[in-house]
């Protein structure tokens, strides 16, 4: 796939680290011209990919991001929607207060919704383009202690994406989700450091409770190069014919056919 996305526009929200960084390199290597989304810009990743500060929590930094792609770009081509994040605490439903729901439905559903609102028109106006929506193995598999009202938002992103897929399919539009497992990244890392504190019990044990939780079978967590590998093949021609699905990169630990 070396250069087959050679000219396109593709947007990286949350791509400044994790498996965001992973998706924008991988594209960018493939021959696309890639912007990224976050609060601040990595020193690793500056000057690297086109950075737009956002933050994806407030309504109208779509507009803001919609905007400055067409300006200096003109054009859109892929979107991926990756920011998001699993911030709130564990424990089960007594623990969740209503700003915890609040704030993972802002990050992980509502924020995609608007950036697709947003740049959609210039997609439907040139007839072609791709939409990647990051979810989670949690959204088909939800650990009540862990992932409740993250996993819910998710869950919806999901159906979202089905019923986008469906309508836009005929306009030239393909739209697919990638469902990453248990991934090596700076917010799992910090994660299951939370998990340990609140538990008394070591990183390896809380590391390995969670992967016992889950179930899965390769034994360990996956690189972000993993999950951006799938992303860049969705993204170029030789996906021309899928939309609509929901792809796992979990190692296994889906427990259906």
């Amino acid at each position: 796939m070396f250069d087959s996305l050679k000219g396109k526009v593709a947007l990286v929200t949350g791509g400044t680290k994790g498996i965001g960084k992973a998706i924008a390199d991988k594209l960018s290597a493939n021959g696309a011209l890639v912007v990224i989304t976050a609060r601040t810009e990595a020193k690793d990743t500056a000057g690297s990919h086109h950075f737009i500060a956002a933050d994806h929590t407030q309504a109208d930094s779509a507009g803001c991001i919609a905007r400055e792609i067409m300006e200096k770009y003109g054009k859109i081509d892929i979107i991926v929607n990756n920011a998001g994040a699993n911030s709130s605490p564990g424990g089960g439903f007594s623990t969740l207060e209503d700003e915890d729901w609040f704030r993972d439905w802002e990050l992980n559903f509502r924020s995609v919704v608007r950036i697709n609102k947003a740049l959609l028109p210039a997609m439907l106006e040139q007839k072609e383009g791709t939409i990647i929506n990051i979810s989670t193995g949690a959204a088909k598999q939800p650990i009540w202690e862990m992932t409740m009202s993250y996993s819910s938002a998710k869950a919806a992103l999901n159906a979202y994406s089905k019923a986008l897929a469906n309508e836009l399919g005929p306009k030239g539009i393909r739209v697919n989700t990638v469902s990453p497992g248990v991934v090596k990244t700076p917010l799992m890392h910090e994660f299951i450091e939370n998990i340990a504190q609140q538990s008394g019990a070591s990183f390896e044990d809380s590391f390995q409770n969670i992967i016992d939780t889950v179930g899965v079978p390769v034994g360990r967590m996956a690189e972000p190069e993993e999950v951006a590998n799938i992303v860049a093949f969705l993204a170029s021609s030789e996906a021309r014919y899928i939309t609509g699905t929901n792809i796992s990169v979990d190692g296994g630990a889906s427990p259906t056919v």
